[in-house]
């Protein structure tokens, strides 16, 4: 590249992610509001025999939503944020541009083989790690493909100073990594055993070890694929499209070192009242408590960057979009600690609390980060105008509704379920059986699956929004160089 010469950023892989983004996301939440009305109508199992039941399509819902909508998001966010901050072009190198495409194609394969297997059955039952083994294999071939792209990306680049959102997507490609290749490590029992299903395997621990490592696993996943990456990608969207500087560069450094070390030590918070020693649960909780401050410390110095310019709420639904997610980061990263207090969560484990919590977190933090993110870099990847700024207020009112339908429902369900639970008559004996706090809680599903039914038309909203940005949107002559631009 010669001096003053004009850097051509190449987003073809960006563009397919931000297309499988939008495709997982409907696929996932699609699911997800199906099983949402099969808890409070229970006959809506039926209607496809297995294939339909709520144990069929839930893992179907939590990997599309997860591996798919929300992991699509943050490889399509990397693959445009990584050039610009780093001032190094894709194009430049045959080599990353080849590794980019190889890995886009064999994460598609991989999702598609992740869908087929469990839609017919085939699972480890490990929350969040319910692949079989051919599938990890893929996955990591993937995941050490992406690697490649992050530090080759960066050993190429002009940029000396590595801007703070790279710092978050090294720590999710590292932690992630390391997480699946632990709790994963099983044994295919075909190989071993002479006989079985080839697909099926068994973990190589046992009891309560596996217990531990899978909660370390999935507690972290939550960690680096919610957390992580999705900060990754406000401490870049945010300061663009509002045209501010963080607000301190320094409290988004001693957040990230203090979320890394804190965050890896709360797993064990999902295993209290466990046969997890003791000690264990003591300290899971006590570093979740402590975990409130690198949250908030990020939530602040994001919202902090808006300070003088509120304004641009009005003005700017994108601006809206973040805003919120960091406001629903907040209510989450402070109502998980709060549920691994030992006492509170003798009440809400295993309660309508728990899914309340993480829905507000994935919903409002992810959903609404990752949208705002495909809405910015839709006018300079495709050079189109936004479609409809009528549109996107529309969604962000219609899924905002559903999702405060949906978390407060899960409130008072999970909270209902836990005193029910512990109900006791004069005698000592239980108040209520099982099948009475089930039957008492039936309105609380009709209302979170009317939540849920919001966001994903909002969803739909955002999915028309973008495909007609795309295909008939205002040709932009030049890039924009903050706010986004957006038709009437």
């Amino acid at each position: 590249m010669q001096k003053g010469e004009v850097l051509n950023y190449d987003y073809t892989v960006a563009k397919w992610f931000i297309y499988t983004t939008v495709f997982f996301g409907i696929v996932g939440m699609l699911i997800g509001t199906i099983i949402a009305y099969q808890m409070a109508f229970p006959d809506l199992n039926y209607l496809a025999g297995e294939y339909g039941t709520f144990g069929r399509l839930r893992p179907l819902h939590t990997n599309g939503s997860i591996f798919g909508f929300m992991l699509s998001g943050i490889f399509a966010t990397w693959y445009y944020v990584g050039q610009r901050v780093l001032k190094v072009s894709m194009a430049e190198s045959p080599f990353l541009m080849a590794v980019g495409k190889l890995h886009f194609w064999i994460y598609l394969i991989t999702m598609t083989a992740a869908v087929v297997s469990l839609f017919a059955g085939y699972t480890t039952s490990k929350e969040y790690a319910e692949l079989e083994w051919p599938i990890d294999i893929a996955i990591v071939i993937l995941w050490v493909l992406w690697g490649v792209s992050i530090f080759g990306l960066i050993g190429i680049r002009r940029e000396k100073t590595l801007y703070i959102s790279l710092w978050y997507y090294i720590a999710t490609f590292l932690g992630i990594a390391m997480l699946y290749l632990f709790n994963n490590m099983e044994v295919p029992t075909y190989f071993v055993a002479g006989m079985g299903d080839i697909l099926h395997s068994v973990s190589m621990y046992a009891g309560t070890n596996d217990a531990l490592i899978q909660w370390w696993y999935g507690h972290n996943a939550v960690a680096f694929v919610f957390t992580v990456g999705i900060i990754a990608q406000i401490y870049y969207f945010l300061p663009k499209e509002s045209g501010q500087p963080i607000f301190s560069y320094k409290l988004s450094l001693l957040s990230f070192w203090a979320l890394m070390f804190v965050y890896l030590w709360a797993g064990g918070h999902h295993l209290l009242y466990s046969t997890v020693p003791d000690w264990m649960q003591t300290m899971a909780s006590v570093f979740s408590i402590v975990l409130i401050l690198p949250s908030w410390g990020s939530a602040i110095n994001i919202l902090l960057t808006m300070k003088g310019e509120w304004g641009q709420l009005k003005s700017n639904p994108l601006i809206k979009f973040m805003i919120l997610a960091s406001t629903f980061y907040m209510f989450s990263t402070i109502e998980g600690p709060i549920q691994s207090i030992k006492s509170v969560n003798a009440l809400a484990h295993f309660t309508d609390w728990i899914p309340g919590h993480v829905h507000d977190g994935t919903l409002g933090w992810v959903g609404f980060m990752t949208m705002a993110a495909m809405f910015h870099m839709a006018p300079r990847i495709f050079k189109k105008e936004l479609y409809s700024k009528k549109l996107m207020e529309m969604q962000f009112w219609l899924q905002t509704t559903g999702i405060v339908l949906y978390f407060s429902s899960m409130w008072v369900s999970g909270i209902t379920q836990g005193m029910m639970w512990r109900a006791t008559d004069q005698f000592g004996n239980l108040t209520y059986s099982f099948i009475d706090t089930v039957t008492v809680l039936i309105p609380y599903y009709v209302i979170r699956a009317t939540g849920g039914l919001f966001y994903l038309i909002g969803f739909f909203m955002f999915t028309y929004n973008m495909y007609k940005t795309i295909s008939r949107g205002r040709v932009l002559e030049k890039e924009p160089i903050s706010a986004s631009p957006i038709a009437a």
